[in-house]
Order: structure tokens, then sequence, then C-alpha cells
């Protein structure tokens, strides 16, 4: 009697046992959906930010980072379609795939513009902004969705370190049009877009929020080292309007992302 209820005992276990890797699979799935959606979002600001630099300098290694940001998030894009997560529907990322092609298409409109008379079309520049609006809009109300649909309780640190990641980029990005007089006014911001002001003392809260968990020395070191640079350009962005050097914005902003980018790798592996 007692053997036979061992053997059902361990029968029940079992089966409880395969029920919960079917869920489990699906809560990576849904992870790794929204890991490669967050970087669809911060490769397209990477590459915008690059063309409006390459406007100015025509160099070619500022080309090979739009080129870099424009593969990053081809990367992803394909990564979203053949995802077996269901986060979203075919329909939906395959929208976003066509708004993500029309981007592409005049970003390299607006290139060879440039590589051929030496300065921009500004009805091409302004289109391209136009549908960079659009296309991140989308992406943006998809993570959302995704993020609240989804099968994974994502680490709110985790979150607060995706959104500055693709604040800074997206203030990376106008900052650098706003460098470039001949383009300035091409560049469209959303209908809820902030001025670059209220963008930073967001980035304030969210570095809060990251800073707010128990961190390992490491974790701790990074977080201060993202802090300690975001510092030293701060009032620039708080002071938009001011004579600044936008190289120097331009660099401090990118090793800021690519701090975050570190963080939120160290998160997910102390998760």
């Amino acid at each position: 009697m007692i053997a036979k209820h061992l053997r059902m005992r361990s029968l029940v276990t079992a089966l409880l046992f395969f029920a919960l890797i079917p869920a489990s699979v699906k809560a990576q799935d849904a992870d790794d959906f929204l890991a490669q959606l967050h970087s669809f979002r911060v490769s397209n600001y990477i590459a915008l930010d690059a063309y409006y630099r390459f406007i100015g300098s025509g160099s070619t290694d500022t080309l090979n980072e739009i080129v870099a940001g424009i593969n990053a998030a081809n990367t992803a894009m394909k990564s979203l379609e053949a995802s077996t997560s269901d986060v979203l529907t075919n329909e939906q990322t395959g929208k976003l795939n066509t708004e993500f092609r029309s981007f592409k298409n005049l970003m390299r409109d607006n290139i060879n513009d440039v590589r051929t008379t030496g300065f921009p079309d500004l009805r091409l520049v302004s289109d391209m902004a136009n549908q960079a609006v659009v296309m991140n809009d989308m992406a943006t109300g998809f993570y959302e969705m995704a993020l609240e649909d989804s099968l994974t309780n994502t680490d709110p640190r985790i979150e607060a370190a995706r959104m500055g990641a693709v604040k800074i980029a997206r203030m990376m990005a106008k900052y650098a049009v706003r460098t470039n007089s001949s383009v300035s006014q091409t560049f469209q911001g959303s209908a809820t877009d902030l001025p670059l002001d209220e963008q930073a003392r967001e980035f304030d809260r969210l570095l809060e929020t990251i800073d707010s968990g128990e961190s390992a020395n490491e974790l701790t070191n990074l977080l201060g080292d993202v802090s300690s640079k975001w510092q030293f350009i701060r009032g620039s962005y708080i002071n938009y309007n001011e004579n600044n050097v936008g190289f120097v914005i331009d660099r401090y902003s990118k090793h800021i992302l690519e701090g975050l980018t570190q963080v939120i790798d160290m998160l997910e592996h102390s998760a």
C-alpha cells in the first residue's frame, strides 16, 4: 500500500514538472522578445544620431556607425519575427517591420544625398524624421503591450535601465540634430515628446530607481561610473539652448548607454 502511494506521488510530481516546463520556456521566450524589442528601439536612435552627425562630418567612421545601428536593429527585427513567444501577433510584428523598411529606405536615400551633393535634402530629412517618430512610437506601444501581457515578471530595476537606455539614446539623437543648424528644424518629436531638460530630469529619476536595490560591488562601481558621466553632461541637456561642445555630449552619452547595457546584463544574470 505504501509502495503504491509512493508510486502515485512520484507520478503526480513528474506530471507537475512536465506541466511547468512549457510555462517556463514561454516566460524565457517572452524575456528574449522584450530584450530584442528593446535593442530594436535603441539601435534605431543610435543610427539616427549618427546620421545627424554624418551631415556635418561626412566621415567614413560616422557612416559606419549608421550602418552598425541599422544592422543591429535589423538583427533584432529578424529575431522578433522568428519569435515563438506569442507576445505579439504576426500582424503586429509585420506592421513594425513595414515601418522599419520605410525608415531604412529613407536613411539610405538621405545618406546618398549627402555623399553625392555634400549637403542634405531637407524634405527627405524631414520625411525620415517623421518616419522615425511613427516607427519608434509603434515600437514603444508594442513594448508596453508586450510587457503588460507577457508571462515574464520583469525586475523594476531592469525596466528602469532599459527605459534609461532608450531615453539617453533618444536625447542623444535630439541633441545631435540641434547642433546641426542646417537640419535642426526638421527634427520631429511625437506629440508627447518632452523638451530635453524635462527628459534629463526623467533620466535622473530612472537612475535613482536603478540604484535603489542591493548591488554587488561590480554593479555598484558600474552604476557609480554611469552616474558620474551623467553628472558631467547633465547641465548641457538641462540648458540645451546654450552653446556646448556637441561631440563631448555625444561621446559621454554613448558611454552612459554602454554602461546601462552592462547594467541590464548584470541584473538579468543576478535575477
